[in-house]
């Protein structure tokens, strides 16, 4: 089934990064927590990272989540672990733009939550945290231009980013929009090339 949100986030009480962090590293009845990091690890109108772990982990970053958990992930994800073990990582960790679930992206909400995108950009540092120099696969597509604030955001990851010296990957070479590919449809041979994401910002 698709989710459709039930309601702007401002309307949530929102678990914060850190503890949702905390039980997400704690052994879980539903999953393998050795093999899977999922915060929060129960389903929710938002979802900060789902991924798998490993020593050399490649952040994949797209624009917000839809119904994917452990042991059950949608096309995308399939389509991006694929490749990031095709470019030789050994693991990957979804992250979003923005963290509300919704199947289609039209159905975000139009206004920004402040207080939601704080929280994911904590989640943000702690994936580069995880590396010492962190790989990131720009993963957007043209959904980013679905809503205004979705830019701004990124704005923010990418200063992140630069702080710790992340590189930025795209899969194949940008559309001719600019925006780099979605996974879904990539080849899982697809390389990854550099992305200059501060000139893309610039744009």
């Amino acid at each position: 089934m698709p989710h459709i949100p039930q309601g702007p986030t401002a309307a949530l009480e929102l678990e914060r990064f850190q503890s949702a962090l905390e039980a997400a590293l704690l052994p879980s009845p539903d999953y393998d927590a050795a093999r899977w990091l999922y915060v929060p690890n129960t389903y929710s109108e938002y979802r900060y990272i789902l991924g798998t772990r490993g020593k050399k982990p490649l952040i994949c970053v797209g624009i917000n989540p839809s119904t994917a958990a452990p042991d059950a992930l949608d096309p995308t994800l399939q389509s991006a672990q694929r490749i990031a073990l095709a470019n030789g990582y050994d693991s990957f960790l979804m992250f979003n733009v923005y963290a509300q679930r919704a199947t289609r992206p039209d159905d975000m909400e139009r206004l920004l939550n402040r207080d939601l995108h704080e929280e994911n950009r904590k989640a943000f540092r702690y994936l580069l945290s995880l590396s010492e120099r962190p790989a990131v696969w720009a993963a957007w597509g043209n959904i980013i231009e679905k809503r205004d604030y979705l830019m701004d955001c990124m704005r923010d990851f990418a200063a992140d980013g630069q702080a710790v010296g992340a590189r930025w990957f795209t899969a194949g070479p940008p559309l001719k929009s600019g925006h780099p590919h979605h996974p879904l449809y990539l080849r899982r041979d697809t390389p990854l090339l550099d992305f200059d994401i501060l000139a893309y910002l610039a744009r």
